[in-house]
């Protein structure tokens, strides 16, 4: 499928103020991907740490639009902003429902919260705008990879939690150049550091995430096992190592997320039918396997 003629997701990108209800999450199970369990959980952990990260971010661009005069590059910081307070706020109500069936995740969210708050205060403008970017180049990577993975991972899922990850996936996507972009423009100079924040934070993001997982898997009675635990544990590991490989053309010397093929030549079209369906004011709060069908206007 040619993509080129559906625009570049980057161009002129919104703020969509979208509120899930967590109540409607049938069983009210965590484990809501009845396609890839493990997947279930492996998200639920990648995203316990995330809503904080998120405000960081908040606060890095609030400070940097300061420093720009480049209008276009201004108008996606904003809209970069408005994404991610909206992202914060549904996540941080996730970390609350997960921790009635795991309450380490209390610790773990209380946690993640101190050290960005800690980090937000104290990091350097460099810092802040450096870490920023390194962590929004595996949310971006992480918005291709699994909306490519749709059919394998959670095909069929909860229809409250499938469409919660479907639009932060696809938001991720369609901002995941602008920290870069306001790295470069403020501290293009500074090229290795950029490398190294890329490195920095995926070192963050595994050990949150390797952390909630193996909690979470605990309380499922998955470690009780020695080769259930391997084979839980293991996907785990993996789809990290499928974010790593991912980022390899991340440290290339004329690397841009812009340029990356899956948001020019290649776009995957689930995210390409999912914007064209909320633009045209579809419900994309619930997603069952009736509503995918109509987003993907097959139905």
């Amino acid at each position: 499928m040619n993509t080129l003629s559906c625009g570049h997701p980057m161009d002129g990108f919104p703020v969509r103020p979208l509120q899930f209800d967590l109540n409607k999450v049938e069983f009210n199970d965590p484990l809501w991907s009845r396609t890839k369990p493990e997947f279930s959980l492996f998200i639920n952990s990648l995203g316990v740490h995330v809503p904080y990260f998120e405000r960081y971010l908040v606060r890095a661009l609030s400070l940097a639009k300061k420093l720009i005069k480049d209008e276009s590059l201004l108008r996606d910081v904003s809209a970069i902003i408005g994404q991610e307070g909206h992202h914060a706020k549904n996540f941080i109500s996730v970390n609350q429902w997960l921790s009635k069936r795991y309450p380490e995740i209390e610790y773990y969210d209380k946690r993640a919260r101190k050290y960005f708050s800690d980090h937000a205060k104290n990091d350097d403008m460099r810092r802040l705008l450096g870490f920023t970017a390194g962590y929004e180049t595996f949310t971006f990577l992480g918005g291709i990879i699994i909306l490519d993975k749709h059919e394998e991972w959670f095909k069929d899922s909860d229809g409250v939690m499938k469409a919660l990850w479907m639009w932060h996936q696809v938001e991720e996507v369609e901002h995941g150049a602008v920290a870069f972009d306001v790295y470069k423009y403020l501290y293009g100079e500074f090229e290795w550091y950029r490398k190294w924040m890329v490195l920095s934070a995926l070192v963050h993001i595994a050990k949150e995430t390797i952390e909630c997982y193996w909690s979470m898997a605990k309380v499922e009675g998955w470690l009780r096992n020695p080769f259930v635990a391997t084979q839980k544990m293991c996907f785990c590991f993996t789809t990290l190592g499928r974010f790593l490989k991912s980022a390899l053309p991340v440290f290339k010397r004329d690397y841009h997320p812009r340029l990356h093929p899956k948001v020019n030549t290649i776009q995957n079209p689930i995210q390409i039918a999912w914007r064209r369906y909320e633009k045209g004011g579809g419900d994309v709060l619930e997603i069952d396997r009736q509503r995918m069908a109509e987003i993907m206007n097959v139905a």
